[in-house]
């Protein structure tokens, strides 16, 4: 018999057990009885605290997003620099996902599924990454005067992907061909790695420009 709870124990105990499940087997793959089931308690106490299971999985997000990292901090710090402030928020970034791999399995079979709400809940995840990166890059083009070939928005999506595939590799799969490098250096090259790309591409222009 399960163990008699409080009312906001018995709500947390729900979330992080349908969270796991979401995670592993995506939103359509869940059945509120498999969440009774394993929690040892009939579906009518889960429909006690959630009406449905939609409302259950929207409050999962919501307690993601109340986890949403804090980027102030590594964006004010010194040197300010676009690369240095990159790799802080990415850095931030990964060490979250890191902590709770859940959320990019979540992520990444919303996506498989076509949730509207999860692919638009997630899309604000990565939405620091990309305006940072768009808007950097078009003020550094209008300071140099230099119209760079890559389109900044592409770029941001860009280094989306490196970012995500890295973290896939490196905190789902456990890939062991990343078993000895440590996340900060992995990402650390992995930001090197795409400023070189973007860096390469503007200097060509501007060789070309002066031609």
């Amino acid at each position: 018999m399960a163990k008699r709870l409080k009312a906001t124990e018995r709500r947390a105990s729900i979330l992080a057990v349908a969270k796991v499940l979401f995670a592993d087997k995506g939103y359509h793959g869940v059945a509120v009885d498999e969440i009774a089931s394993r929690l040892g308690v009939s579906p009518a106490v889960l429909y006690r605290h959630f009406p449905s299971k939609e409302a259950l999985y929207s409050e999962v997000l919501d307690t993601l997003a109340a986890q949403r990292e804090n980027y102030v901090d590594a964006a004010l710090q010194n040197p300010d620099d676009f690369a240095s402030v990159l790799l802080r928020i990415t850095l931030v970034f990964a060490e979250s996902v890191a902590r709770d791999p859940d959320y990019l399995k979540m992520e990444l079979l919303g996506s498989l599924e076509d949730a509207q709400v999860t692919q638009q809940f997630f899309e604000s995840r990565w939405k620091s990454f990309t305006d940072y990166i768009e808007y950097s890059m078009r003020e550094q083009a209008l300071k140099d005067g230099l119209l760079s070939q890559i389109n900044p928005r592409v770029a941001g999506l860009m280094f989306q992907g490196m970012v995500r595939e890295a973290l896939y590799a490196k905190c789902i799969l456990h890939s062991s061909r990343y078993q000895d490098i440590a996340l900060p250096d992995l990402i650390t090259q992995l930001v090197k790695l795409f400023l070189n790309a973007i860096t390469d591409n503007n200097d060509s222009k501007g060789e070309n420009k002066h031609e």
